[in-house]
């Protein structure tokens, strides 16, 4: 009873303070400084600019002590009031912007004139107003880097209440819904989005000097294929047909080599209609790019580069960190077969598996579950999945997969019932998928009539046919290297975030009573 009781008593307590704000913005329109009628404000600095470069801006003192109030030296400011202290005639407040906070100064005297209406106005001021300064970098006798305000001006009036300041927001699922709420509150989240702006740009840089174009992509599409997923579906009105959102950037890209641009990437959005867990959403960031006159291998080199740049402009460092445990992506990458790494990891020797019924008893005796549907090849990667994903947390390439898998992929000319691709593993997860690209009609052509079968028996994630894509074949692809790698993953690695939402600034979330 009592619990309930604080509780109503917050509620009440909540509602006057949230009337209170609502009274001052009234006040205000009702005075003509209606904060809402602002359109801008000049920003010179920000607050870590201010800090980083202190020593140039500091304002300095005459032989009395008083500010000079050199014009050289005057910045100006905006952002969120954070913390305030009114003490009489001089206060202090807290601003947050962009790249962090700084300490604002503000005595009566010096931002205005009898009868002091501008410092009343400050002193009504709320946490959470945005604020324009304008003032002096001094220390304060404590040393602290501060602003000596000259000009305080109310900019934005907020008519919410904040989470409470020193206990942030704890609860999880309310900052993946109110993400610009978690941004105010968590600096930590601000730095993990803003490195994320920081590796896609560092991607395309790469990109860009390797000779790659980017391009774009059909989002709405007739034919969701290039990956192993089930699709959203949706209808076209103007055109009276159904369409489907789509799951790979694949087929499209591969069009574009047909046409002979040779080296071509998008970053974009797909979707596929699956779970929701910590390293999964079921709209995600993709990158795919192909490279005309090379294979698998060069995909690996490119990879291993890549990686590598990331870490050096990104952090710093060839080692990373991802909770608690060190990855070094300084040394060369290790590569193994996928028949291999299950023969490191569980002693069974693929090589020696020679029908589909000595994978089912294999798959028995290790207690692997499987379909009915399900052929040797199928049966090696749930073995992969099962025993060796999870050991590989060092920066490793598994290669050469079956061909069962793969529907999109060139044989090994040496063992045709394997195909020349890898996936790139770290932290036990497949960061990235690669191929040497199929550019033979005839065989995808088979490999989609498989595809058809496995649909036909009730596999949601298979491929059908894309006519168009066969036709573009038909006409002529070059041997071709081609990857596609999870931005979001790559993110979670390089910013020591541990699930996928803490990277997606708009993760999928159910929806609540109140916003249906």
């Amino acid at each position: 009873m009592a619990e309930q009781n604080n509780k109503n008593n917050q509620q009440v307590d909540t509602k006057q303070l949230l009337k209170v704000r609502r009274e001052k913005l009234a006040d205000l329109q009702e005075r003509g400084k209606d904060p809402f009628q602002i359109t801008k404000y000049d920003v010179t600095h920000h607050s870590m600019e201010i800090k980083n470069n202190f020593d140039a801006l500091e304002a300095k003192h005459d032989e009395e002590g008083k500010l000079i109030k050199d014009p050289a030296k005057l910045v100006s400011i905006a952002g969120r009031i954070m913390l305030k202290r009114v003490m009489g005639k001089a206060s202090f407040c807290n601003v947050q912007d962009l790249e962090g906070n700084i300490q604002v100064y503000v005595a009566r005297n010096e931002i205005c004139e009898e009868p002091y209406e501008e410092y009343k106005d400050f002193k009504k001021m709320d946490i959470g107003d945005i604020v324009g300064i304008k003032g002096y970098p001094f220390k304060t006798k404590t040393g602290e880097m501060s602003i000596h305000a000259t000009e305080v001006k109310l900019l934005t009036k907020s008519l919410q209440i904040l989470p409470e300041k020193y206990h942030g927001m704890t609860n999880t699922d309310l900052r993946y819904r109110q993400r610009y709420l978690d941004l105010i509150m968590n600096q930590n989240a601000k730095d993990v989005f803003v490195k994320r702006s920081k590796i896609i740009s560092e991607i395309r840089r790469y990109l860009d000097g390797q000779g790659f174009m980017e391009v774009e992509t059909p989002m709405l599409v007739h034919n969701a294929g290039g990956a192993a997923a089930r699709p959203f579906d949706t209808h076209f009105n103007a055109l009276d047909e159904d369409v489907k959102l789509r799951i790979s950037l694949e087929l499209y890209l591969k069009r574009l080599i047909v046409g002979g641009l040779e080296k071509v990437y998008e970053i974009g959005r797909v979707f596929r209609n699956e779970g929701v867990d910590t390293r999964h959403n079921p709209e995600f960031t993709l990158m795919e790019l192909y490279q005309a006159y090379t294979d698998y291998h060069g995909m690996m080199d490119l990879t291993e580069n890549l990686y590598r740049h990331l870490a050096e402009t990104v952090c710093g460092s060839t080692q990373i960190v991802y909770n608690g445990i060190e990855m070094d992506l300084g040394k060369p990458f290790e590569r193994l077969t996928m028949v291999d790494a299950v023969k490191k990891y569980t002693g069974v020797d693929w090589n020696e598996v020679k029908t589909v019924e000595q994978a089912r008893e294999l798959a028995k005796e290790h207690h692997v579950e499987f379909e009915e549907h399900h052929k040797k090849g199928d049966i090696l990667n749930l073995f992969f999945e099962e025993f060796v994903e999870e050991h590989l947390i060092q920066p490793t390439f598994i290669m050469d997969h079956p061909i069962e898998i793969s529907p999109l992929t060139k044989k090994k000319p040496d063992n045709p019932e394997y195909v020349e691709r890898f996936e790139f593993f770290m932290n036990g997860w497949e960061m990235a998928n690669a191929y040497s690209e199929l550019n033979d009609p005839i065989d995808q052509r088979k490999r989609f009539e498989a595809q058809e079968e496995l649909l036909a028996l009730g596999d949601e994630e298979a491929n059908t046919t894309d006519e168009d894509f066969m036709n573009a074949l038909e006409i002529g692809m070059p041997p071709t290297g081609g990857i596609g790698f999870g931005i979001d993953r790559m993110c979670m690695l390089l910013t020591d975030s541990q699930a996928i939402r803490d990277v997606l600034l708009f993760p999928t979330m159910k929806s609540l009573p109140n916003d249906k």
